[in-house]
């Protein structure tokens, strides 16, 4: 019988995925074999802006994968395709090459990412081979939660409500595949260790594979979801479960992660508030990954909202590359920059301040921070980091209202109260005084070699209001007639 192949993508993982299982089983009701295979796509990564440590930590999770794959008696073969547009002739002759007559993968939302996959469907199906595929991306299939009309929703309350009417009590997550009888083809490619096109940055931070993520999820909801609630806005504070890089690659599952936190909730008594949060988090993940399933524009740089294509942003290169390099002269908004540019990752609320400083104080097009956050994140995911910028943007779906600005300032005495995390990542300002380190004295700043403010905060925000004033102005019926 003609052999089964999976088509690992966005979920490198052997258990909780729908496609690998469903290959699993066609495999084993044919008699036949199961084998599985990764595209590597350098050329179509870059001009998606993945971040060169977000590269590396995918090539050390496949590296896990395979030996995942291996116990199971699951070859993994590692298939040259620098462009999409490459995938369905490659993947074609892989095919024939190795005698299988149908393709398994889990559905990707980006525009890209559906025409490769539609061309591929018609490339297999012209020579006679099955594509199925399967939704996986988020807890509830996207496309599943719609307004009583049969439209998306596009507030995130009432979606909640549709999400929470529609969930099941008890999750159920798909079983890892039986281990094969040891296949004719068994021989596996090498995993490379780096890739022609991206710088080899690597994070300590995060062990690869699915039992380290697993393992990760087990010491968050052990160890800290029970006061998640209280301790997860102050980024000095080791409070939130560090899984985005890991959901980001589809090495856990949403799935896995929300089944987690009801056995949490059932069987801790101390389980309320704080795993409450996190499941809202959850929702929040699927609600952004279920706008890209029906919005397909916002990954072709388009605004949700788009009367707010015609706001007049500002263009400053030099504005741009201070806050880019942490040299804002905010101290709190400098400080989150360097922990971007330092470890690859930064912690949620300050990824809103820094969103909101740049696309409100500084005016700058959203899409300048959103690309620059995706060329640095080990966790970048285009459904939240799109989802994230336009929300403080001001021009997406639920988005924050126009006038709904974070002062910076007040955030970071509120929310890194002893200065604690500026120290950190900005030391010149480390032996400031916690009265002053939120909005040091021009004396200090001169002394410590620290920048004046690029923009006057109060100024800044009377003229982002004015902006967006203007783009009410011109859209409103009075002024178009």
């Amino acid at each position: 019988m003609p052999r089964t192949l999976h088509w690992f993508r966005n979920d490198l993982r052997t258990r909780d995925n729908p496609a690998l299982y469903a290959a699993a089983q066609r495999a084993r009701e044919q008699n036949s074999e199961l084998i599985a295979c990764f595209l590597m796509s350098p050329e179509q990564w870059r001009s998606h802006d993945m971040a060169d440590i977000k590269l590396d930590f995918m090539l050390r999770n496949l590296k896990a994968l395979q030996v995942e794959l291996s116990g199971l008696n699951i070859p993994l073969f590692i298939l040259d395709a620098s462009r999409f547009d490459e995938a369905p002739a490659k993947l074609l002759s892989f095919m024939r090459q190795h005698q299988c007559g149908a393709l398994t993968f889990n559905e990707e939302f980006g525009v890209n990412e559906r025409r490769r996959d539609k061309a591929v469907k018609a490339t297999l199906n012209e020579e006679g081979l099955e594509a199925l595929k399967f939704r996986d991306q988020s807890i509830l299939p996207a496309g599943s939660i719609r307004t009583g009309q049969g439209t998306p929703y596009a507030v995130f309350t009432p979606y909640k409500r549709a999400w929470f009417s529609q969930c099941p009590e008890h999750i159920e997550l798909w079983p890892a595949p039986e281990k094969q009888p040891l296949p004719t083809h068994s021989n596996r490619d090498d995993i490379p260790e780096s890739v022609t096109g991206f710088d080899k940055v690597s994070s300590d931070a995060y062990a690869a594979g699915e039992d380290a993520a697993l393992q990760k999820l087990d010491e968050f909801l052990e160890q800290k979801v029970d006061r998640y609630h209280e301790r997860r806005d102050f980024p000095a504070i080791d409070g939130v479960s560090q899984l985005s890089p890991y959901l980001a690659l589809g090495v856990l599952s949403g799935r896995q992660c929300f089944h987690a936190a009801q056995q949490h909730r059932h069987a801790s008594q101390n389980a309320g508030e704080g795993v409450d949060t996190w499941i809202n988090e959850l929702i929040w993940r699927d609600f952004y990954i279920h706008i890209l399933y029906d919005f397909p524009r916002i990954s072709m740089t388009k605004a949700f909202k788009e009367e707010t294509e015609n706001l007049q942003w500002r263009h400053s290169e030099k504005d741009f590359l201070a806050w880019c390099e942490g040299k804002t002269g905010i101290p709190i908004v400098d400080a989150a920059m360097r922990q971007l540019n330092q470890t690859g990752w930064m912690h949620n609320r300050l990824r809103m301040i820094c969103a909101m400083f740049l696309s409100k104080n500084l005016l700058l097009d959203w899409r300048l921070g959103e690309r620059y956050f995706m060329r640095k994140l080990i966790d970048g995911h285009l459904a939240a980091n799109n989802g994230g910028w336009q929300w403080s943007a001001s021009t997406g779906v639920d988005a924050a209202p126009y006038f709904r600005m974070f002062n910076p300032v007040a955030q970071s005495e509120r929310f890194d109260p002893n200065g604690d995390f500026i120290r950190h990542y900005v030391p010149e300002l480390s032996e400031l005084s916690t009265k002053h380190i939120h909005q040091p004295p021009t004396d200090a700043r001169s002394r410590l070699g620290y920048p004046a403010p690029i923009v006057d905060l109060k100024a800044s925000r009377e003229r982002a209001l004015q902006a967006f004033r203007e783009l009410k102005d011109s859209a409103s019926p009075a002024h178009s007639a």
